[in-house]
């Protein structure tokens, strides 16, 4: 029993231990004040803009740590907080309003480090700072509107099967009445609401022969209530990435609450500006007629509008609009097999198709422009910078509408419910556009109820006293296992410091969010991953007692104690993901580090250890173990 460690289980330790340091070697480096910039509704980056950012960073007189442009980006660190608020006021002067600026915290990790595919593990709003948003959703809004499409809705089939009605309104106990204008028409109308509107539960008045009371049905209420939150998560979701937040939390809360967490966001104003902000898109026919003279004269003629190209050009377009991004009810981007441009493919509801049916039909070789509109507010605020309240003493918020066309194609054929938009400059730009249709506008209000700030400051009080007990945990563990086993424990101790720097690369490796609760997981982790080799040490030990030598002793203990090692450490892992899959947010922050570290410690407690056991008695005749 010489205790030799075949060269394939070295190669598998030395890979394992080389991978581990190169991606946990990201996190020394800390962060940095930063700014990402970003091109706004879809423009992409180029060379010109990072020019454009060292000429402003340059007129600032501020001299950033680095200046780097991905494919989502420029990334801007700084040497300090006041260098960042001084280049941030020349950036947006400098690039205008086609760019989106956030300030954040940014890893300090050198260029070649990121570029290989090693970044820093994202820290959570409790240990980087941040904001905390709590998010009411107007559900009574979404049902309304649900309410006024389904009276729309109702006229308009009745119209086509040419069933004559006075009206239809809203009653104020929540149902649609429809008043026909003859009484013999109205078991015929129950029977085109049925057949095209399945949804609502439409009844005949028992009280008068000609009126038909509707109503959305439970089912249908439930299923807009939940259609809404949905829709305004995955709205929120992607304002949040112009913020240039790492690791954003968007979660439900109940039934018509959001919870938003944004790490490492300095700028809350601008934070809650763009969660607050609507957009949606407009479709109107190009006055084909006016437009050479509306350009030159800049006036538009009655029934037109002048309305400008993002890139400045002027384009005269009709006043009517044909129908809005609420007719919209799904987009996606793909490229034309034909030109190989990218497009976006457009499906309407009921309502926008019979509009564009009959639009488009009636303009074949007219051009119809797609409108970009974007509804935001922000605080008012006075010369000297201060924030203006009204007399209850509230933030006076002031609203704002930009509007660009994006394209304005010829109308080539009749479209009808599916249709596409040519005319994109980039792949991203068509899937940015996509996203936007899809959820750039909310189903529903939201509300900010509640919103709470920690600060840098707090945040790293947070990681100081979590890497303390960390830190305090670790070197009383690696005192006892050197003081009780002696060589053996220092190879634990060799173990204990890999198991550490293996969780913070598997961290960093998934970009997992690491939280308080997660470091709490990583503390008890440091006690635990010693266990395995407490129960080798001692089988060791029984086995040198019952007069084994010690090579055999070693190759014993290590055999023996395998499957109580699996045993106990499956079981925990177990637990763990009992935890992860039935917790909350602190909760799944612990789960995800214990599970990491229950991972880990069996490989450093039972192939580290052994390896370097074997590498410090193997092949020798040993006459006594330290241990």
């Amino acid at each position: 029993m010489l205790n030799k460690t075949p060269w394939w289980k070295f190669t598998i330790v030395a890979l394992v231990l080389l991978v581990g340091f190169f991606f946990a070697l990201p996190n020394i480096f800390g962060n940095d004040p930063g700014m990402s910039i970003r091109g706004a509704r879809g423009l992409s980056l180029d060379a010109s803009a990072l020019g454009q950012v060292e000429t402003a960073l340059s007129t600032a007189g501020v001299k950033a740590k680095s200046v780097v442009q991905d494919e989502r980006g420029i990334k801007v660190r700084f040497e300090s907080s006041e260098d960042q608020l001084l280049a941030r006021d020349e950036i947006e002067r400098t690039l205008g309003g086609n760019f989106s600026t956030a300030l954040s915290l940014i890893s300090g990790a050198p260029t070649w480090l990121t570029e290989s595919g090693a970044n820093p593990m994202y820290l959570g709003l409790d240990l980087r700072g941040g904001v905390h948003f709590l998010l009411q959703v107007d559900m009574q809004t979404a049902i309304d509107n649900a309410r006024q499409r389904y009276e729309d809705d109702i006229k308009l089939v009745l119209r086509e099967a040419k069933l004559r009605h006075t009206g239809a309104r809203q009653t104020s106990d929540g149902g649609i009445e429809v008043t026909m204008r003859e009484a013999s028409d109205r078991t015929a109308a129950l029977e085109v609401i049925a057949e095209q509107l399945g949804e609502l539960d439409a009844a005949p008045d028992p009280n008068r022969n000609d009126v038909i009371l509707a109503r959305l049905s439970e089912e249908q209420s439930a299923e807009i209530r939940e259609f809404a939150l949905q829709q305004n998560m995955t709205a929120l979701r992607n304002r949040i990435d112009q913020l240039g937040v790492a690791e954003p939390v968007v979660q439900q809360q109940g039934a018509d609450r959001i919870v938003i967490q944004l790490p490492g966001v300095q700028d809350t104003e601008r934070a809650k500006r763009i969660l607050g902000r609507a957009a949606t898109l407009e479709m109107r026919l190009v006055d084909e007629k006016n437009t050479v003279s509306a350009e030159q004269s800049g006036q538009a003629p009655p029934g037109g509008r002048l309305y400008n190209f993002r890139d400045g050009r002027r384009i005269l377009l009709k006043k009517r609009m044909i129908y809005s991004g609420d007719n919209i009810v799904d987009a996606a981007a793909s490229i034309d097999s034909q030109t190989g441009s990218p497009i976006v493919s457009i499906t309407l509801d009921a309502e926008g198709a019979r509009k564009n049916s009959r639009v488009t039909g009636e303009n074949i070789n007219r051009r119809m422009a797609v409108v970009y509109v974007e509804l935001s507010s922000e605080i008012k605020k006075g010369s000297d910078g201060s924030i203006v309240r009204d007399e209850e003493g509230q933030p006076v918020r002031v609203s704002s509408r930009l509007e660009e066309v994006i394209t304005a194609p010829v109308i080539r054929d009749q479209l009808g419910k599916r249709f596409q938009i040519e005319g994109l400059e980039s792949v991203d730009e068509a899937r940015d556009l996509a996203l936007m249709l899809r959820s750039g506008a909310l189903a529903a209000p939201v509300e900010i109820i509640e919103e709470r700030t920690v600060g840098p400051s707090l945040g790293q009080a947070n990681i100081s006293q979590g890497f303390m007990s960390v830190t305090v945990g670790f070197l009383l563990v690696l005192l006892f296992m050197l003081f009780y086993y002696r060589v053996f424990g220092f190879a634990a101790n060799v173990a204990l410091a890999v198991n550490l720097i293996l969780m913070v690369a598997v961290l960093s490796f998934f970009q997992a969010t690491l939280t308080l609760p997660g470091v709490a997981g990583i503390v008890l982790t440091v006690g635990m991953a010693v266990d395995a080799n407490v129960l080798i040490f001692e089988r060791i030990r029984e086995e040198i007692r019952n007069g084994n030598s010690p090579q055999a002793s070693i190759h014993m203990g290590y055999d023996k104690a395998l499957s109580t090692i699996i045993d106990a450490n499956v079981t925990t892992l177990l637990a763990a993901i009992v935890l992860f899959n039935f917790g909350t947010g602190p909760i799944k922050g612990f789960a995800v580090t214990l599970s990491i570290g229950i991972l880990t410690s069996m490989f450093t407690a039972i192939l580290l250890t052994r390896v370097l056991i074997n590498w410090f008695y193997g092949g020798k005749n040993v006459k006594k173990l330290a241990i």
